[in-house]
């Protein structure tokens, strides 16, 4: 097995949504934002070499949204998905597996691109691209709250096509070296990979731990739909990587991609940060 941190770029949203009920004094020590209250954040996916198969975990903003759309977001940075694809040594077109942790834009706007004819179509046209079924609902029947976050041009040509596979709640994921942690706070039946790589345990944390700076429990993000459920999932999960050793990969952490955590007198709390490619 081999593991590539994939960026695509980073975004900016509002501190104050990211970290909700925290007050700036205390979230802006981790991440400073700008005058307009803004923090800069990562679209890290990571692209997972197992036998014969390629999987790619969440691919980012994307490139079809207009003009309008990019500005509310700012995307900067030089990295994209077809250059770290790229740089990792495939294409799109090399990917058999389209894992999606949830629907939200920044998670999988880059699942499906426009051609000249600015028809929809795949991104990765060879891949089964893998969601679950309650979340699927969840998305294609948006609540109010969320329906800015799961844009249908995002979704609804991956089932068009004939491509979409349901991943069953049991947490097989059908992967032998993968399994699946369901976690309901953020969005309803987020999945979040674990990873079996040599004599270490990878989870892919996706929303429910966006940053270093959110290990704390009560730094949940005024996103999540069910706040309180995101701080008993963290707890559980938390107490179990810091008494196993988990590998923490950070989706949207602006400078750190990986960590671990610890047991201390005020809770689990961040423990080591390194690069991906230190533990490869």
């Amino acid at each position: 097995m081999n593991l590539h941190a994939i960026n695509t770029g980073f975004f900016k949203l509002d501190g104050g949504a990211m970290f909700g009920v925290v007050p700036k004094s205390l979230w802006q020590r981790t991440n400073p934002a700008d005058e307009n209250n803004l923090c800069t954040w990562a679209m890290r996916c990571l692209l997972v070499e197992d036998g014969d198969h390629l999987i790619l975990i969440d691919n980012g903003l994307g490139k079809k949204q207009s003009e309008k759309f990019f500005s509310y977001y700012y995307l900067h940075g030089d990295d994209s998905l077809e250059k770290s694809l790229h740089s990792a040594g495939f294409t799109a077109d090399d990917v058999t597996d389209m894992f999606l942790t949830h629907l939200h834009f920044d998670h999988c706007g880059g699942s499906i691109k426009y051609d000249e004819e600015k028809t929809s179509v795949l991104t990765f046209r060879n891949a089964i691209y893998w969601s679950n079924e309650s979340h699927w609902k969840w998305a294609t029947d948006p609540n109010p709250r969320e329906k800015a976050s799961f844009l249908q041009e995002n979704i609804i040509p991956i089932q068009e096509s004939g491509h979409l596979e349901f991943i069953p709640l049991s947490g097989k994921s059908g992967f032998e070296n993968i399994e699946v942690i369901f976690a309901d706070g953020h969005t309803d039946k987020q999945m979040l990979p674990m990873i079996r790589y040599k004599d270490q345990t990878i989870v892919f944390i996706a929303d429910m731990l966006p940053s270093a700076g959110h290990i704390q429990l009560s730094y949940v993000m005024g996103y999540d739909t069910r706040p309180l459920i995101t701080m008993a999932e963290k707890k559980v999960f938390l107490d179990e990587a810091a008494d196993k050793g988990y590998i923490l990969f950070l989706e949207h952490d602006p400078i750190n991609e990986c960590c671990t955590v610890k047991h201390t007198e005020k809770g689990v709390r961040l423990d080591q940060v390194f690069k991906l490619q230190d533990i490869i």
